[in-house]
């Protein structure tokens, strides 16, 4: 019989997290925890991940460092929480966003860094996920973070990070086409802002309140407000749900 439940199908099984030391991608993992998951925490060398894992209900959870704009080491991560479980979701939270004024002052090492990690990343790392499902025989969910800046385009020197997550969109798209048929799903969610270092600590006190200002709900939102839209998309609950963006944002971005 069918669960109606957004942890439905999560309990006893793993999941990777990634940016899992981040605001949004703490409050990933730890729902993920709650629903009884063991949670693969990915982060580059050197996060706090440890910290996080302590702080994680249940138990079997694992930490696993590594720059995930190198390529090569993409397998690993799945090989790695295969053993811990069953393999069941990746929720792709890491990203970097290297902000600037305007459009003239992005570098090309700002432009080479964002695509990187935001794109580059994500096309290979969701379909090593693909690869472990298959190998695994079983179905899969792969839910990448977006932006709202993939529908407005950013604003000043945040364009380049807005085109990296619009390629997230359209990427999810065409992987969801491309892995239908191999029972995997691939979706994402597409934060408003979201009250985290990297959306706090980038910009001046009158910028941020010009942004919430844009907000219909007036605030910016919790990570943890993430959450649920991320596990149903992980869950059996969604089952015949692919290939979408849910659109977290207080109502800023309406399509």
């Amino acid at each position: 019989m069918r669960m109606w439940r957004n942890d439905a199908g999560l309990e006893g099984k793993s999941v990777v997290v990634t940016g899992a030391a981040g605001g949004i991608g703490r409050a990933v993992a730890k729902g993920f925890a709650e629903a009884g998951s063991k949670v693969l925490l990915v982060d580059v060398p050197g996060s706090p991940l440890r910290e996080v894992s302590d702080l994680l209900p249940g138990a079997g959870h694992e930490i696993y460092e590594v720059d995930l704009a190198d390529i090569s080491t993409h397998a690993s991560i799945f090989a790695q929480a295969q053993k811990m479980a069953p393999l069941v979701a990746l929720a792709h939270c890491a990203a970097v966003l290297r902000r600037r004024v305007t459009v003239d002052d992005v570098t090309e090492a700002d432009w080479d860094l964002q695509i990187d990690v935001n794109l580059k990343a994500t096309f290979f790392l969701n379909r090593t996920a693909r690869d472990s499902f298959k190998a695994a025989g079983t179905k899969g969910s792969i839910i990448n973070f977006s932006s709202q800046g993939w529908w407005s385009g950013g604003y000043g020197g945040s364009v380049v990070y807005a085109a990296s997550k619009g390629g997230v969109v359209s990427m999810t798209k065409g992987l969801a086409r491309s892995f239908a048929l191999e029972g995997v799903r691939v979706n994402s969610v597409s934060p408003g802002g979201v009250d985290t270092s990297m959306m706090v600590d980038t910009m001046s006190a009158e910028a941020l309140q010009s942004f919430i200002d844009l907000i219909p709900m007036g605030r910016l939102a919790e990570p943890d407000e993430m959450v649920g839209a991320v596990l149903f998309l992980a869950s059996e609950a969604s089952t015949f749900v692919t290939g979408t963006v849910v659109n977290v944002s207080g109502g800023q971005l309406m399509y």
